[in-house]
């Protein structure tokens, strides 16, 4: 499966802003965003003309980089938007909020979505009782996701369970770090959904 295997801390540089790819390390000192908040590459201080297209991409990429999604299946989940009978760029967020990987990591049980897509793939997760390791599986309503019996005794789900509390875990989801369990209360709302990205622009991009 293609993936990206560059810098992750180039895909913050590039958009900006921190994106937030590399867990508790984003957060510290050591984040090569506080030194160099500039895109990089040698034209990364300089101007750039701002056209619509450029704000339009830019919001794209950022939506694809935060998620971890390459440009095939961003592209697919967007046709998907589109024929639904709702607001396409909110159906949009709704869709990749709703993977796998990304309620892992909602959930506090990894600290990037990059280590909950790794957990994910090995297989650590069940989901309604089955196991699944397919990182963009979407859960539905009332889903219950569990960390499997022998994986709870691994060192990141023991570092999870014991800092359980420390990360806002939103409110379509109920964590129980004690049976490290997760429950899908409903798909998320748009207000409910804190990713800083202006989702409209990513509809008027693909619209033309």
């Amino acid at each position: 499966m293609a993936r990206y295997t560059g810098a992750d801390c180039r895909r913050c540089r590039r958009e900006k802003m921190k994106l937030f790819l590399k867990g508790s390390k984003c957060d510290g000192p050591k984040c090569p965003f506080e030194s160099r908040p500039f895109p990089p590459g040698q034209h990364g201080r300089g101007r750039t003309k701002e056209t619509e297209y450029l704000l339009q991409l830019r919001e794209k990429q950022k939506a694809r980089r935060v998620y971890g999604v390459l440009e095939k299946q961003f592209r697919g989940y967007y046709e998907e938007a589109v024929a639904k009978q709702a607001k396409t760029g909110e159906v949009l967020l709704q869709i990749l909020e709703s993977r796998l990987d990304n309620v892992v990591y909602r959930a506090g049980y990894a600290h990037s979505r990059d280590m909950a897509r790794q957990l994910v793939k090995h297989g650590h997760f069940i989901v309604n009782g089955k196991k699944v390791d397919i990182p963009s599986y979407r859960v539905k309503e009332h889903d219950i996701i569990e960390v499997r019996g022998k994986s709870k005794e691994l060192t990141p789900f023991i570092v999870a369970q014991a800092q359980a509390g420390a990360k806002t875990v939103p409110a379509w989801l109920e964590a129980i770090p004690s049976q490290m369990k997760v429950l899908v209360h409903s798909l998320p709302a748009r207000q409910v959904i804190d990713t800083q990205v202006q989702e409209q622009l990513i509809v008027e991009l693909y619209s033309k």
